[in-house]
């Protein structure tokens, strides 16, 4: 149904005129298709003609080395083929007969399989398109504690984390159904698999509260050993930090009251020990310590008098700065309260204000808005942008409907789709501004060490203030919205709704930066010599106090050196099916031919559709629609149980979601015996007819985490007519450049739901000029990405007579050489860099409705030529020629089956379908974990600090000498090595250097796994050279002189190496010159060696 508005014959024989370039043979046809069918039986794949692509050329000896690392190739397609072939592989992946198949699938054939031969389009190394990066430990960012893994997100409903704090011994988070905590001393413990719920299996053990109401901030009161939390429920319940391990879960609450009508938005104790807390609304409210601690003595039997107590005693703040209705604060809600100790007061901020209290007093200070300037009344209009958005397409669409109906059908239809289309611009338009007016908005508030404040606004900038409210200066590092502070000593630690996490020193200039997770970092918290961030999903990381720095390259190492014993390996079948219907309706006997006779060993089924509706009105009504975010349509359902019927959904499979965009439908099901392993279901849509704002041409795509890889399915319809091969290649690139996918608003909370939607316009501002390496195109950015749909590319420079005879004769490659789309992915305009199976069955287009067989292709008047409309084309992790699947190439997938189902007959299109066998390389995140922590044992951080203003300081590390260890009485006698050198258990990273004025290097001292067991035969050492294996001491000396002095000052530090533990012990002491300070630490503790010298 692609083409029933379009041209003239003459106009296609003009079309085909321009395009043709090669004749075709006009008498070879008939001996060259008896060849070829002679020949097939025997050896088939193996025959190399210069006219024919059935067969599989020798590759080419050229490679282009991928810039991102150097250990991946690209494989490309010699430019000087003078044979004129096509580049074409032959899948040859070996895979490792240990695996198993496990997508719940008869393993019959899991092992023994042939893959299809595919062809790869030119131009994967350019721009966008060049496979993404991966490795065994991320190289860059610092290595970290993954204390909860990222859960599926269909696991977290109800379970959400929204905020963490660390305590001396514990890191607390808040979640929707109350409070959990992790011990410090449990960080490293293996996860506890199936005695807890889905999503922490491979988290750190931990204790759960009983349930309560959505858990909104949290805030330590170390004097008193207790956590207290703010709640959705208006209630503030406070928990005693001190649980014994052996205590049963879930633990109670302790002291709790209704402190807000609504929900308790933020709680703070001031320098006095009063409890502030601010809500909805405007409301701050001030709970005197006096009350507080009277409640907390009284018996657990009295806790209903102990809350009353306190629900008495409440201050409000904003009824005292209330005259005669007028309000100096402003009624938006509270974002965050902070104690400024310095000077005994409280910030309060608000969206687009702040207020300075006393905290002695409780007066207020100061009013003033976001760019510094006091206020005496805060007026806050409030509008009803929805509402406007309502209006102005309901506006549209009735001034639409009242116009006179002037003009034929078509006039009139596309009247109707330009005014649709010209609604949505304007709404956008609209919301963008609203966006704009609101850029500036406050979202975090931190005290720094030096005393300054520091707030976050939505577009990224970071504003500094003094204790008064002064507005110093603002700095901005990063486009995208500030999500959360945390303040550790000279540092200052920003998190964005991108997933970044920046390091500031007090005056704001950037330390460092990395992507912390793939989705927006909502809360930051400092313990145990950590920073904790915790992202939407759920997942909690500890990132290193001394990151960035040499520890980072040698846990970096370390690590992934251990990759063999975390990395884990699963085999996945998925089968891809696209079908054009052409407005109509299948049998269940169609769908079961499609797609019912070949799911048995399959365990994701992803179905697009093409046409499914059509027609002016409902293109209008669709693009509606999408404006206020309703999707789908009652065909569109239809279709939907329809092929679950097929698949024999709720018994074998599941559905995991769908996305509908006009005539555009795909839909995902997962066979239940690997649903714990796929979830994070994400959609996207992008329109491509009509000024790219209605969907009858486009894409919609779904997104998938497979075995913690992301993969994306893309169902597209393209430009049609044989002449529009450039419109079809601009809309495979609009569609790849602009697919954003978003997360569906029922399964996130609150925080989540907002930074999805900062992200999406932060997405279009970069688009217009910001070009930063973390803002990368989703498609990019995936493990595996599958394009199947509709392409609309036609066979060029044949004759409908011609084609009909190739096909009837089943001689399909010379037929793929006027293929339109193989011709552009050879010469690297689409498509790039992506694998398609070579094609093997008839073109797919165009039928004549309910005629069977190969006699059904089109024979009416226009008589079209029979084209590959209907494809599936892939890319996976391969950036080359190679074929082993690990976790630098994570994913490795092949072909099984690419064919056309001829039997069915109910439009004007075939359907195809694709069967892919994928092995997914990936990570046993409890096992890393644990291999973390015994990295992390073996590693301490020597810091050396030069504290003169002006000269440069020179450091040296030697060994002084070595000793073996025994008992506590005896003294120690140390042996020098050659030139004072490093045991070989020992690795001291640098070992000397230059430090700058007022600057300081950190110096890793590493445990070195050497293995040194001697081997012994019949009680003789055979490798007598070899250093013994009893517990070691040796004595560093830190030199450090100035660089204009001769003047040495030394520092001696104590390493012992425990063989049997494989752990070092660091002791450090002055030795040679008071001045001198120094020491070492593990990444969990501080100390210095400070050069004093004066030059």
């Amino acid at each position: 149904m692609d083409e029933h508005n379009i041209q003239d014959d003459d106009k296609d024989k003009e079309a085909l005129a321009g395009l043709s370039s090669v004749p075709p043979p006009q008498r070879k046809m008939h001996s060259y298709s008896q060849q070829l069918r002679a020949n097939s039986a025997h050896k088939r794949h193996h025959q190399v003609r210069k006219h024919s692509l059935d067969d599989i050329p020798k590759p080419s000896d050229h490679y282009y080395n991928n810039e991102d690392s150097s250990d991946d190739d690209i494989f490309a397609r010699n430019s000087n083929n003078a044979s004129g072939e096509d580049y074409i592989i032959t899948h040859s992946q070996r895979l490792d007969q240990n695996l198993s198949l496990d997508s719940g699938c008869p393993p019959d054939d899991s092992r023994n399989f042939q893959p299809l031969p595919e062809f790869i389009g030119a131009g994967g190394t350019n721009s966008i398109f060049k496979v993404p990066m991966r490795a065994t430990v991320h190289p860059r960012r610092p290595p970290c504690l993954e204390l909860r893994p990222h859960p599926l997100r269909e696991t977290q409903v109800g379970k959400f984390l929204r905020n963490i704090a660390c305590t001396d011994k514990q890191l607390w988070a808040g979640q929707e159904c109350g409070v959990r905590f992790w011990r410090f001393q449990d960080a490293y413990q293996p996860g506890l698999g199936t005695k807890v719920r889905r999503g922490d299996e491979d988290a750190a053990p931990f204790q759960e509260s009983g349930n309560t109401a959505p858990t909104i901030c949290l805030l330590v009161d170390s004097a008193n050993r207790l956590v207290w939390s703010g709640h959705k429920d208006g209630k503030i319940r406070s928990w005693k930090m001190d649980h014994a391990a052996d205590e049963p879960s879930p633990f109670k609450e302790g002291l709790s009251w209704q402190a807000h009508r609504g929900s308790v938005l933020s709680i703070v104790m001031s320098s006095y020990g009063d409890l502030w807390s601010g809500g909805e609304g405007g409301v701050i409210k001030i709970w005197p310590w006096e009350s507080i601690e009277k409640s907390l003595s009284l018996r657990p039997e009295e806790k209903h008098m102990a809350a009353l107590l306190v629900e008495r005693s409440f201050i409000d703040l904003r009824s005292q700065v209330t005259v005669n209705g007028n309000c100096n604060i402003s009624s938006s809600d509270i974002k965050c309260l902070v104690s400024d100790r310095v000077r005994a007061k409280v910030w309060c901020a608000q969206p687009l204000s702040f207020s300075l209290w006393d905290a002695r007093t409780k007066e207020l200070l100061k009013v003033f808005n976001i760019e510094g300037q006091t206020e005496n009344r805060v007026d806050m209009p409030s509008s009803d942008q929805g509402g406007a958005v309502e209006d102005e397409m309901k506006v549209k669409f009735v001034s639409s409907s009242k116009k006179e109906k002037s003009g034929g059908f078509l006039q009139r239809s596309r009247n109707a789709i330009m005014g649709a289309a010209d609604a949505v611009r304007r709404v956008a338009t609209r919301g963008a501004g609203a966006f704009a007016e609101d850029n500036k908005r406050t979202e975090a508030l931190v005290l720094a060490a030096d005393g300054t404040i520091w707030s976050g606004c939505t577009n990224g900038l970071l504003v500094q203030w003094d204790g008064s409210g002064v507005r110093l200066q603002d700095v901005s590092h990063h486009p995208c919205a500030v999500q959360c502070f945390c303040a550790f000593g000279a540092r200052i630690y920003v998190g964005y709704v991108s997933g970044m996490v920046q390091v500031m020193d007090l005056e704001g200039n950037l330390v460092a930066g990395w992507m912390a997770h793939n989705g927006p970092v909502i809360k930051l918290a400092a313990g145990d010599g950590y920073i904790f961030s915790l992202a939407t999903h759920g997942g909690i990381r500890g990132w290193s106090i001394s990151s960035p720095g040499p520890i980072d390259s040698l846990l970096r190492t370390d690590l992934a050196e251990k990759e063999p014993i975390y990395s884990r390996q699963d085999n996945v079948r998925m089968l891809v099916g696209t079908w054009n219907v052409g407005q109509g309706r299948a049998s269940q006997e169609a769908l079961m031919s499609w797609l019912g006779s070949v799911v048995s060993d399959v365990g994701i089924v992803v179905v697009g559709l093409q046409e499914v509706e059509m027609g002016a009105g409902f293109l209008a009504m669709s693009a509606a629609k999408e404006t206020v975010g309703l999707e789908g349509s009652s065909i569109g359902h239809w279709w939907l149980d329809t092929i679950g019927k097929a698949l024999d959904e709720n018994t074998t499979f599941e559905r995991m979601g769908s996305r509908q965009l006009a005539g555009l439908l795909v839909s995902l099901w997962v066979r239940k015996s690997i649903r714990t392993h796929v979830g994070d279901i994400d959609a996207a849509a992008v329109p491509c007819g009509f000024g790219r704002a209605i969907g009858n041409k486009g894409g919609v795509g779904l997104r998938i985490r497979v075995y913690d890889r992301l993969i994306c399915f893309v169902n597209c319809h393209l430009a049609a007519h044989l002449e529009a091969v450039n419109r079809r290649n601009a809309d495979f690139d609009h569609i790849f450049r602009n697919m954003s996918f978003s997360r569906s608003s029922n399964l996130l909370n609150n925080a989540a739901a907002g930074a999805s939607a900062a992200v999406q316009t932060t997405r279009v501002t970069n688009a217009a000029g910001v070009n930063t390496e973390e803002t990368k195109l989703d498609l990019a950015e995936a493990d595996m990405v599958v394009f199947l749909g509709d392409f609309n590319y036609r066979l060029f420079g044949i004759s409908y007579d011609e084609a009909r005879d190739f096909v009837s004769q089943r001689c399909f490659d010379w037929l793929r050489e006027k293929d339109q789309l193989r011709a552009e992915m050879k010469a690297g305009k689409v498509f790039q860099g992506m694998r398609e199976a070579i094609i093997r069955f008839p073109p797919t287009y165009k039928f004549e409705r309910h005629r069977p067989g190969l006699a059904g292709y089109d024979s009416g008047e226009k008589k079209r030529i029979p084209a590959w409309c209907d494809r599936v084309i892939y890319r996976d992790n391969r950036s080359g020629p190679v074929d082993e699947c690990s976790l630098e190439c994570p994913i490795v997938s092949s072909i099984l089956l690419y064919e056309a189902c001829m039997d069915v007959t109910e439009s004007d299109h075939k359907p195809v379908r694709c069967k892919f066998h994928s092995t997914i390389a990936h990570v046993d995140r409890s096992v890393r974990r644990q291999a973390f922590g015994e990295v992390l044992q073996d590693t301490s951080i020597l810091r050396i600090t030069n504290k003169c203003e002006k000269d440069k300081a020179i450091f040296r590390i030697v060994c002084e000498g070595q000793s073996t260890v025994k008992d506590e009485e005896d003294t120690a006698e140390y042996h020098p090595r050659g030139s004072f050198g490093f045991p070989r258990w020992l690795e001291v990273t640098p070992a000397a250097g230059i430090i700058k004025p007022e600057q300081s290097v950190e110096v890793a001292v590493h445990h070195e796994e050497f293995h040194t067991l001697e081997d012994l035969v019949d009680g003789i050492p055979q490798n007598w050279w070899c250093e013994d294996t009893r517990d070691k001491e040796v004595v560093l000396t830190v030199s450090i002189n100035g660089s204009c002095s001769t003047e040495t000052k030394s520092h001696q530090i104590r390493v012992r190496h425990c063989f049997s533990a494989k752990t070092v012990r660091i002791d450090s002491k002055s030795s040679t010159n008071k001045k001198s300070q120094g020491g070492s630490r593990k990444i969990s503790s501080s100390s210095d060696a400070i050069d004093d010298s004066r030059n």
